[in-house]
């Protein structure tokens, strides 16, 4: 079973950047199509950016821009580089695979991380 790890999580004022990670470790089958997703107080989970297994991505219009997303294939590894983050960037931050394509249809991936938390201050 694959498990997903995210960390980089953290506290930055407005306009500032953070780098988050997603480690994946056990069998590792499913991390050729991967995403990354945030979850507000009181809201929805959304998708932020996603990777398929070309190396082709996605972002959502909040995103776009601001971060990216990006994997290193020989440490499983995906990451997110976040900029230019405003308060309301603050949420759990999820990475999640077994996707074909990117999409951020959550019923789309069959393996979430634990999430890291962001704060972004104004």
């Amino acid at each position: 079973q694959v498990r997903l790890v995210e960390s980089g999580g953290g506290s930055v004022q407005a306009g500032g950047s953070l780098r988050l990670s997603c480690a994946a470790s056990g069998y590792i089958y499913n991390t050729d199509c991967m995403g990354w997703f945030r979850q507000a107080p009181g809201k929805e989970r959304e998708g932020v950016a996603a990777r398929d297994n070309r190396g082709r991505t996605r972002y959502t219009d909040s995103a776009r821009g601001r971060f990216t997303i990006s994997k290193d294939t020989a440490e499983n590894t995906l990451y997110l580089q976040m900029n230019s983050l405003k308060p309301e960037d603050t949420a759990i931050y999820y990475c999640a695979a077994g996707c074909y394509i990117a999409t951020f249809t959550t019923e789309a991936y069959d393996t979430w991380g634990q999430g890291t938390q962001v704060t972004v201050s104004s």
